[in-house]
């Protein structure tokens, strides 16, 4: 094989969206340096050092990588029908986490698989925005019955969302936004959504009062709902007496003291002073170390990665609209930017204490190669629309209405 046949081969594999190849690149590079420089807490806590740190979390990113190269260079048409049935894995693997799970972060989000914690709900955010994808696209003629509206997006949504919401909060709060914007977008009618976000938040306060009430606060699982509760408290300005007793141990406080130590032009790669306090300052609050080592310039830098992200995916919806891809690809990428803008969020104060990662940029397992996935689909999609295939996309709807008219007959 000559060397123009192996770098043409080379080049195949990263076609697609250049911008968003390119701003993967940015937050993997910007992720090395920021878990490098942040993580010597964890060494010391582990008795390792930052090199080895360094090390796995870099294997953990080109896994990562591998995800997103494999998923780009599949067609996007193939995950109408593979996200489909990862999603009703994903249920399953849900309610065996909510019993049975691993303790991560003090409460079960995770199963052991290997020697590795594989948080389900990862996968979950992945496999519900292609179903309800799939379902907006084969199903939208009949969308404007109640009935089957609830059967095919609003059930589906508020089972998946249910399971999650006992053990981890943000993320069932972050992974129903991006639903309903899913269903936005696949042109369900505002009365509909309305009403099932009054309804989801009525459950939602009714079954949070249930668990406060029937709940000790020493149970053993830790009663996240107080754990919320508490949270919200503090970032409304309440019980600010324990936090002035324990300004060393509050972690927003910490990262706000890193934000306004960043200023303009930040303190200088590997200066950051913070990370030996903050806790989780290599995931939940390394933004706070991004901005105190590259100041408010390397902020604003992430956070145009991010938007470009979103721009991106709002091309190729213009380009593909009322199809499949279109609103996966926009799926997709809204909920990694959401994700990101909460993560940013409580860095600089701005929203309660979550615990979401920032995506391709926090050390991590599952979420990085599950980011790497998302990323792999958005670009797949971006290689399969073209400015000219109008009638590729008209077909796909047709096809896919005759097997629902077959499938329901």
């Amino acid at each position: 094989m000559s060397k123009e046949s192996i770098i043409a081969r080379i080049k195949a594999l990263f076609r697609g969206d250049k911008i968003i190849w390119i701003v993967t690149l940015f937050l993997i590079l910007i992720s090395l340096l920021v878990v490098y420089t942040s993580s010597e807490q964890l060494a010391n806590r582990r008795n390792q050092n930052n090199t080895y740190i360094l090390f796995r979390h870099f294997v953990t990113v080109m896994f990562g990588i591998v995800a997103m190269i494999i998923a780009a260079n599949i067609k996007y048409k193939i995950y109408s029908k593979v996200l489909v049935f990862f999603f009703w894995i994903s249920i399953p693997l849900l309610l065996f986490t909510m019993f049975l799970g691993k303790y991560v972060n003090n409460a079960q989000r995770g199963i052991e698989i290997l020697g590795m914690t594989f948080q389900t709900s990862d996968l979950a955010k992945v496999a519900i925005v292609g179903y309800l994808a799939r379902v907006l696209t084969v199903r939208r003629d009949s969308m404007d019955n109640i009935k089957e509206l609830i059967k095919w997006v609003m059930l589906p949504i508020l089972v998946t969302v249910g399971l999650i919401f006992k053990n981890n909060f943000s993320t069932a709060a972050m992974l129903f936004v991006t639903c309903l914007v899913v269903m936005f977008l696949g042109r369900i009618k505002l009365k509909y959504i309305f009403g099932f976000v009054g309804a989801v938040v009525v459950a939602g306060a009714i079954a949070l009062l249930v668990l406060l009430a029937i709940k000790p606060a020493d149970a053993k699982d830790t009663n996240r709902s107080r754990t919320w509760l508490a949270r919200v408290e503090r970032f409304m300005g309440g019980g600010q007496e324990e936090e002035e007793q324990e300004d060393k141990f509050n972690q927003v406080l910490q990262a706000k003291i890193a934000v306004a130590g960043g200023s303009v032009l930040g303190k200088g790669p590997g200066k950051s002073t913070q990370r030996n306090i903050l806790q989780h300052s290599y995931s939940d609050f390394i933004y706070a170390i991004i901005v105190e080592e590259y100041g408010l310039v390397g902020g604003a830098f992430v956070l145009i990665l991010y938007l470009v992200l979103l721009f991106r995916a709002t091309r190729i919806m213009i380009r593909a609209p009322q199809s499949y891809g279109g609103l996966l690809a926009m799926g997709l990428a809204f909920s990694l930017v959401f994700q990101a803008m909460l993560n940013m969020g409580v860095a600089v104060g701005l929203l309660p204490v979550t615990g979401q990662p920032l995506p391709f940029v926090s050390m991590g397992g599952t979420s990085l190669m599950f980011t790497g996935l998302s990323l792999g689909i958005i670009i797949s999609v971006s290689k399969g629309i073209n400015k000219n295939n109008n009638d590729e996309r008209d077909s796909e709807i047709e096809v896919a209405d005759a097997e629902v008219t077959e499938a329901d007959s």
